[in-house]
């Protein structure tokens, strides 16, 4: 990828632990930080909703804490895919780890999902990609991206058992429109296509301006709309075609594409996992074209422009185009590539065998086992294409527990904050500063500098002026006598 890209990932708990799940969440958060295992957990209150303690920010570079009663997981700023989907990985991998030492997994199982079927809650899975600033967000480009990121849902959605419920009203759910199987786990719940907060009118494209990065230079393009992926191809489709979509609009060359409704296609497109999927654009009193033929002019330009760019992009667009071609012809051949091809062709084989409904509620449990975080039980996982050329290696995994990207400013973040804990130095950390008694802070404005030796220089003058503070407070030694 040309841009850094994270994930923030929201996590269900199952528990059947008396104390409830909230105290469940807590522990494994707690085990995360205790002794500094994982990461500093925050001495200071970050924000109104955000007491001290409530998390903090990981050696790997991510961050970890508490979100409305969710355990939420940042991965670092990642400039390469397979980074991010190490990265991703490694959280559900710490989860399971705090399970195991604190002995709750056979009570607790966290779920990497995006609705509660029965409480009609719903929790996201936020990307977050880097733009320069100098990117041209005229009318017809930010149209673009929207149909963009409306259609995409056709190889990243999830899955998702039923449609929208009474209780699922409630979470905001409100086109009332029933499905027995839907694409998407987040459509029912996106109100709008362009809307500044996250909680309320949640919408495709967030369009809070808050860049965590020099904002003369950077913006941060956030979205909600997005499923947590499963299997590591969905995944990789889902940022890296999103990452090409980007780079065409920073150099001004987004296909001229507009859809007439988009929060209504992205909900039509959902409740038809059959296809097919025609959808109205804008253009030419509302002219109908296939989803998946509209997604191939963003392919085929991408193509034209960044083909041989990179071994990364490369793979990036070949993967692109099998999913496409197989929506077209055959959507069987992404199962264990696409999440809700693959959930979808699972289910079918429960109700096949065991004679059930679509609303039966063991459905809506198996639902859930396929986002189970622990890979021995995860049905999603275990369906996975061995051959991807996404699946992540073991060991890539194993080391993103607590290694940073080493191209990133989370190279420089995680070093200072080892550095300043081995020296029993306060410490406040953001995603763009950190800071400690008796300096000012430092700045990490430009994401993509992992050079360290600002940072080695900056903790020099803090363990100086620490040392001269320790100085001062020694008592004078006796004077001799003569």
């Amino acid at each position: 990828m040309t841009r850094l890209a994270g994930l923030e990932t929201e996590y269900g708990c199952l528990t059947g632990d008396p104390s409830g799940s909230l105290e469940t969440v807590r522990r494994v958060r707690d085990w995360m930080f205790a002794g500094g295992r994982y990461g500093l957990l925050d001495r200071q209150q970050r924000d109104w909703d955000e007491p001290a303690g409530n998390g903090g920010f990981l050696f790997n570079g991510g961050r970890a804490y508490l979100d409305m009663g969710h355990l939420e997981l940042c991965t670092a700023e990642c400039l390469g895919l397979e980074d991010l989907i190490a990265h991703d990985a490694a959280g559900d991998r710490m989860i399971g780890e705090a399970l195991r030492a604190l002995r709750l997994e056979d009570r607790a199982s966290f779920i990497r999902n995006n609705v509660d079927h029965y409480s009609g809650a719903t929790f996201g899975c936020h990307e977050n990609y880097l733009v320069r600033r100098t990117a041209p967000l005229t009318e017809r480009n930010v149209l673009s991206l929207l149909a963009f990121l409306t259609l995409r849902v056709l190889y990243t959605g999830a899955g998702k058992v039923g449609g929208v419920s009474g209780a699922e009203s409630r979470g905001g759910g409100i086109s009332g429109i029933t499905a027995p199987f839907q694409i998407s786990q987040r459509a029912d719940f996106i109100q709008n296509d362009l809307f500044e907060w996250v909680q309320f009118n949640r919408a495709i494209i967030n369009t809070r301006d808050e860049p965590l990065a020099d904002a003369r230079r950077f913006r941060r393009l956030h979205l909600l709309h997005g499923d947590t992926s499963v299997l590591p191809e969905t995944l990789a489709l889902k940022v890296g075609t999103t990452s090409l979509v980007l780079d065409l609009l920073e150099i001004d060359h987004l296909p001229r594409v507009a859809l007439l409704d988009a929060v209504g296609t992205f909900r039509q497109i959902s409740t038809q996992p059959d296809g097919p999927w025609p959808v109205c654009l804008a253009e030419g009193d509302g002219a109908e074209r296939s989803a998946v033929e509209v997604l191939d002019r963003y392919r085929a330009v991408a193509a034209a422009e960044f083909s041989g760019r990179d071994p990364e992009t490369d793979r990036v667009l070949a993967s692109w185009r099998e999913a496409l071609e197989a929506l077209a012809t055959d959507p069987g051949r992404l199962v264990g590539r696409v999440d809700w091809i693959t959930k979808q062709w699972l289910l079918r084989q429960f109700v096949t065998a065991e004679g059930l409904s679509w609303d039966s509620p063991w459905l809506r449990s198996q639902d859930l086992e396929f986002h189970h975080t622990d890979p021995e039980r995860s049905l999603g996982l275990g369906l996975a294409d061995a051959a991807s050329r996404w699946q992540p290696r073991p060991e890539a995994v194993l080391a993103a527990r607590s290694a940073p990207p080493s191209d990133t400013r989370a190279a420089v973040r995680s070093h200072l904050m080892r550095q300043l804990a081995s020296h029993d130095l306060p410490v406040f950390v953001d995603w763009e500063i950190v800071d400690t008694e008796g300096v000012n802070p430092l700045l990490l404005l430009d994401p993509f500098d992992a050079d360290r030796r600002e940072a080695d220089r900056w903790l020099e003058r803090a363990l100086a002026v620490r040392q001269a503070g320790k100085d001062s407070t020694r008592p004078a030694a006796n004077p001799r006598l003569p």
